[in-house]
């Protein structure tokens, strides 16, 4: 299974130098767990960035994936994951959703970089 944090839906969905990087995984949505949470911030970022049709879009392609609702027990672990790792919210929900379905991250956030469970790719 595999989780892609929002800064790699963003990445794929601008097709930047990274993309390529999260496109395998983007498309293999059989394997793909979806955290509510990057529903929400990949939402905010394209309405912002392109207008509401394109973010609905966006949401659209991320909905293909299993998109996973935020649990008791996502909250308290990402909380203990926040506190260990000094991760913003986000962030810690993001990588207790991967830990919690035993999947891979796909990131380029410098945050994950490093910790075992993720795939981490430098942004250029």
């Amino acid at each position: 299974m595999n989780v892609v944090d929002s800064s790699g839906w963003l990445e794929y969905f601008a097709d930047g130098e990274n993309a390529a990087f999260f496109a395998d995984t983007v498309k293999a949505t059989s394997d793909l767990i979806v955290p509510v949470v990057c529903l929400y911030e990949v939402f905010k970022r394209v309405s912002l960035q392109r207008g509401e049709g394109p973010a609905l879009q966006a949401v659209a392609i991320m909905q293909q994936g299993r998109v996973v609702e935020l649990t008791a027990t996502i909250a308290l672990s990402a909380a203990a994951l926040s506190l260990e790792h000094k991760l913003p919210m986000a962030d810690s929900l993001i990588l207790a959703t991967a830990r919690d379905h035993d999947a891979t991250l796909w990131t380029q956030d410098a945050d994950f970089a490093g910790m075992t469970g993720v795939e981490y790719i430098a942004k250029p």
